[in-house]
């Protein structure tokens, strides 16, 4: 889950890491009164979107008075802002972040993220800060520094003067840079995130590291045990479909093809959409019902499918296990007849009550193709979608 970045700043501002002053705002009319709470008339805003790339997208402005601020935020409140990670849809601004502005002496690259192919935590850093790292990683690796660090209560002075050695800093900013180090590792352990990142972070001319920008974000599954994370999820930074089959419990990712997926089992759903590609075509979504899915959840991820206009047709690949058959079945016959469904459907059933999963395919006087292995249904579904 992905936090905005003013939420991201007062989590660090609570574990004592220095954060410029500011202020969100959600609408034009709370400007006068936020204002007055900030020490400068010199004012950065942000669009507040769950995108990097927001300053070279015409997302970032300077101000240095009160109508210029109402002026730029006007522009800004409602604008689709189109970023190298938006995508070409872009995201609409409905908030934004009012800061005071920053005497920078240098600019530097941090981040801290679980390494899960080592099982240890990783620390990114930099000297080249406030730029897209990709970049850096692609032109510049040796500009690069990651630091793996075991799983404990902090981290030594070692390995914290790996992490900040790009950085350069002079023995009198060592007290700042081994807090801010030791406050960023505690975060992301103690609030289950997978990502903090800070770009940039900065020297100031009075010799102050500050994070100027932060992002972070949290692992879905531990968000149980962070209902203060969980209530900062913003639903309008979401896909709407992927909301509605969050309420299932159903793991669905949209994607950009025209063949709708349904499959039980991340593997299986994977080896769906791959035999998809394979034979020429490409999938709608990735969507896994789970191992135990019941008719009624089976049914909702049918509706949700659905609600994709890009669909052309239906692909659903079951292999019964603690999921069965006929109760797969008799979901999507429930779905089909209440949806009217008028695209091409196949259907291949394996495992648990599949001869009788088969039989109430076949006596619901639906147009369903069965089909008799993975390779079959691909190809059945693509030439039923041409």
């Amino acid at each position: 889950m992905n936090i905005h970045e003013h939420q991201a700043k007062e989590i660090l501002k609570k574990f004592g890491i220095k954060v410029p002053n500011g202020i969100p705002i959600f609408s034009l009319d709370e400007i006068d009164k936020k204002f007055e709470k900030l020490k400068t008339n010199k004012i950065v805003l942000k669009a507040q979107i769950h995108a990097g790339g927001r300053g070279k997208a015409g997302g970032i402005k300077i101000v240095d008075n009160l109508n210029e601020l109402k002026k730029q935020a006007k522009n800004l409140f409602g604008k689709k802002l189109v970023t190298h990670q938006t995508g070409p849809k872009g995201r609409e601004i409905k908030r934004i972040y009012l800061e005071e502005t920053c005497d920078i002496a240098k600019e530097f690259y941090l981040s801290c993220l679980i390494d899960r192919s080592s099982s240890k935590i990783a620390f990114i850093s930099s000297h080249e800060g406030g730029v897209n790292i990709e970049d850096v990683a692609k032109n510049n690796p040796e500009k690069i520094i990651t630091t793996k660090v075991n799983l404990s209560s902090s981290i030594n002075e070692s390995d914290i003067r790996k992490i900040i050695k790009p950085f350069n800093l002079n023995k009198n900013l060592e007290e700042q840079s081994n807090d801010l180090i030791q406050s960023i590792y505690k975060v992301l352990i103690e609030k289950d995130a997978n990502l903090i990142e800070i770009n940039p972070l900065i020297l100031t001319k009075d010799n102050k590291l500050i994070c100027l920008d932060a992002k972070i974000s949290f692992d879905d599954n531990a968000l149980y045990r962070h209902p203060e994370i969980l209530s900062l999820k913003d639903l309008n930074e979401e896909d709407p479909i992927e909301t509605e089959a969050s309420k299932y419990n159903l793991s669905y990712i949209k994607l950009d093809g025209k063949i709708g997926c349904m499959v039980n089992g991340a593997g299986l759903a994977m080896a769906t959409m791959d035999i998809i590609k394979l034979y020429g075509s490409e999938p709608a979504n990735f969507l896994d019902v789970g191992g135990g899915a019941s008719k009624e959840k089976v049914s909702a991820a049918f509706k949700i499918i659905l609600s994709d206009k890009n669909v052309r047709g239906i692909l659903i690949n079951i292999f019964g296990g603690i999921m069965r058959c006929d109760v797969l079945a008799q979901g999507v016959v429930d779905a089909a007849k209440e949806t009217n469904l008028s695209l091409p459907l196949v259907v291949r059933l394996a495992g648990t009550n599949v001869k009788l999963g088969k039989e109430i395919l076949k006596k619901s006087n639906l147009e369903i193709i069965s089909a008799n292995d993975l390779a079959d249904a691909a190809k059945k579904i693509i030439e039923a979608t041409k």
